[in-house]
């Protein structure tokens, strides 16, 4: 790999601190890359689920790259962490799913929501409002959330995959599994599986072209190309709706997508941080220009045209290939604004072939739960609750608020009320409120 020049080595030592954190140029640039092929498949998979809102696909598919890129750009640039950034998996699902087709809300307005949820997240983080609320919640309720949107992102799936049907006798049953985009769906999963075993780098995005392959080969697809022109962004562009926002009803939303991108963005950043050795006496430095380039790039996507953008664990796979400063993210942006030619190909894609992505993602979110405390039975029910309203109803809304109101309640009627965060109180007769005032 080619190394810079002198001027520039310097200028990039300057910004990144390479010596600094025992890193080099070629160290980072490949750590960048298998960043980026852990999490690309973003790709294909957003534009996907937003569109079945009635938002453009091509349009959906530039703010995904451009939102990427801005958040990794700032986030390498300002904080110098190796952290990259995209819409999130969990938060796109809730945005289609839950607010535009579950409760019939116009993608303009869900867009209008996400860009407010930013503009909080900006002002919280400004001070140590962030953290306070993130300490306040109790550990059960952060990990049934993780574990509840892995299984709502499973239901997904398999509903996508033709795995799942609906059954008027039962609400659900099995699908066909003859059919060639159930068995592609199945296989495609499979190979995920056994790749990430493996360590293989990409495994999500090389299942998900390679059952796109099978099937265009196969005659179950239709293959648009590769490379391209870039689609206009017009169609989604500033296009966030604010009359109305503010009912009780998008409160309620605006306060799930801060709250979902809380824990997921605070917990990411701690982790993948410390997988790099970046802590010092347990604290992340730089935290507020790092919380800055996570809530930045949600203001700029929602104007993009996307759901929230959030920190990627899989930014860990470029951790453990040596990545120590902002350099890795850097790659990562200009890789992701590189894939606007691959519009063709995102097109191409089948949702049986993003269903193992999706499915594969559930896996990963849900094995938080063994570290809720299942022995006390103040803390399995409310996380239980949590975990199985989400997929039950649907909504990932429900399911959080389903989590607050039973561990408020619970602990009250067994006399822990004293062990109950002031924080997790407002929550909940903030949702018993909603629920009582304005229903389900």
């Amino acid at each position: 790999m080619t190394t810079p020049n002198p001027s520039s080595e310097n200028m990039l030592e300057r910004l990144f601190k390479l010596s600094e954190n025992k890193t080099s140029f070629r160290t980072e640039v490949l750590a960048g890359v298998t960043t980026f092929l852990t999490m690309c498949y973003i790709i294909i998979v957003n534009p996907m689920i937003l569109s079945e809102t009635g938002m453009d696909h091509g349009a959906v598919f530039v703010a995904t790259c451009l939102a990427a890129a801005i958040g990794c750009l700032v986030m390498g640039l300002i904080a110098n962490y190796p952290i990259a950034l995209a819409p999130g998996m969990g938060l796109n699902a809730f945005f289609t799913y839950s607010v535009c087709l579950g409760m019939g809300v116009p993608w303009q307005t869900a867009l209008g929501a996400v860009f407010v949820s930013g503009l909080v997240f900006i002002a919280i983080s400004l001070f140590k409002i962030r953290e306070a609320i993130v300490n306040a919640i109790p550990m059960s309720l952060k990990l049934a959330i993780g574990g509840g949107i892995g299984l709502f992102l499973a239901l997904v799936a398999l509903k996508n995959a033709g795995i799942i049907v609906d059954n008027p006798a039962t609400l659900v049953g099995l699908g066909d599994l003859k059919q060639p985009s159930v068995l592609l769906a199945l296989f495609g999963f499979l190979l995920v599986v056994v790749m990430h075993q493996f360590k293989v780098r990409g495994a999500i995005i090389i299942s998900i072209l390679v059952v796109t392959a099978i099937a265009t080969a196969l005659g179950y697809n239709e293959f648009q190309g590769v490379v391209g022109h870039i689609p206009s962004l017009a169609p989604t562009f500033m296009q966030m709706d604010f009359e109305g926002l503010f009912t009780a009803s998008l409160i309620g939303v605006i306060f799930v997508f801060f709250l979902v991108d809380l824990f997921d963005s605070t917990g990411t950043l701690v982790g993948v941080s410390h997988r790099a050795g970046l802590l010092k006496d347990g604290k992340l430095p730089r935290l507020k220009k790092a919380l800055f380039a996570d809530s930045s790039a949600i203001v700029a996507g929602a104007a993009l045209g996307t759901s929230s953008t959030t920190p990627y664990i899989e930014s860990s796979a470029g951790v453990a290939a040596g990545g120590r400063t902002g350099l890795t993210a850097v790659v990562v942006g200009l890789l992701f604004i590189a894939c606007l030619f691959l519009a063709p190909l995102a097109q191409s894609v089948p949702s049986f072939a993003t269903a193992p992505a999706l499915l594969f993602v559930g896996v990963l979110m849900i094995q938080g739960i063994v570290h809720i405390d299942w022995e006390d039975i103040t803390e399995a029910v409310p996380a239980f609750l949590t975990i199985v309203f989400m997929p039950f109803t649907y909504s990932i809304a429900d399911g959080i608020a389903m989590g607050f109101i039973s561990y408020a309640l619970i602990k009250l009627l067994t006399g822990k009320a004293a062990t109950v965060p002031y924080m997790v109180w407002i929550i909940a007769v903030l949702w018993t409120l909603k629920f009582a005032l304005f229903g389900g």
